[in-house]
């Protein structure tokens, strides 16, 4: 069976996982779009979308739908679609409260980032107990094209993933731009320092994607004893780990409190 797939939503991350769908082969002309202008959005291979300003004309056609709207504008958003699989990745917003917006009892939470745009995100999800193992199977297929999903069991380890995995690049790149400022430090040339550093987080998450954990690859590195180990020893015997937790525990207390 083919479903129509819907996104009400088409800001950064609403194009972005539009995108990821179009890209990973999962929907086409059985894609539907919904903004407040109903004007389409720049997508590559998205000749056959369906952009409308009404979000209940799209949730009339469609059988699965994504909200992917600020959580600001949730409370201004009421449709019914009693008879569809609902997924979100509006921070903040409970199964609950994706029921009662949309009067389905199959709920999907979720959490996705930008990255969805190059098939790169990670999507945790957890579903309400009405959810179906077609469902499921539809849910996987569509935030699989856009990269790595998990469904999981704690819906409260949402709040973590949108902490941790949501901000692409987000504590990454703060990480980088930290790099960069050290060695320009060192009088590196800025534009010198800021392509190696880019290079070197690009080589980095090619790296990590498979292979050993990070724990074992740092390990194995503080093993070998050359000049990386004295400055990841070092690292370990700094309030690093500490700060970096305190951080994203913060970010993880603003989605509850959004």
């Amino acid at each position: 069976m083919t479903l129509t797939y819907g996104i009400i939503g088409s800001g950064m991350l609403g194009q972005a996982m539009a995108q990821g769908a179009l890209t990973g082969g999962v929907a086409g002309s059985s894609l539907w779009m919904a903004n407040r202008s109903g004007q389409p959005v720049p997508l590559t291979g998205g000749a056959g979308v369906s952009f409308t300003a009404d979000p209940q004309e799209l949730a009339e056609a469609c059988d699965l739908i994504l909200l992917c709207i600020p959580p600001a504008a949730m409370p201004a958003l009421k449709i019914d679609a009693s008879d569809k699989l609902v997924l979100s990745v509006v921070a903040g917003l409970t199964l609950e409260g994706i029921s009662q917006a949309t009067g389905s009892a199959r709920a999907i939470r979720a959490m996705s980032s930008p990255a969805a745009a190059h098939c790169l995100a990670y999507t945790p999800w957890v579903a309400s107990a009405e959810v179906t193992e077609a469902d499921r199977a539809a849910t996987r297929s569509f935030f699989g094209a856009m990269g790595q999903t998990d469904e999981i069991t704690d819906e409260a380890h949402i709040d973590h993933f949108t902490a941790m995995t949501g901000p692409v690049p987000g504590f990454v790149a703060y990480f980088a731009d930290s790099m960069i400022r050290h060695a320009m430090a060192q009088g590196i040339a800025p534009e010198v320092a800021e392509r190696a550093i880019r290079q070197l987080f690009l080589a980095s998450g090619e790296m990590l994607k498979e292979g050993a954990t990070p724990a074992v690859q740092v390990q194995e590195m503080i093993d070998y004893a050359g000049t990386t180990a004295a400055g990841l020893l070092a690292l370990k015997d700094s309030p690093f780990d500490q700060a970096l937790s305190q951080a994203l525990s913060a970010a993880a207390a603003r989605a509850r409190e959004i």
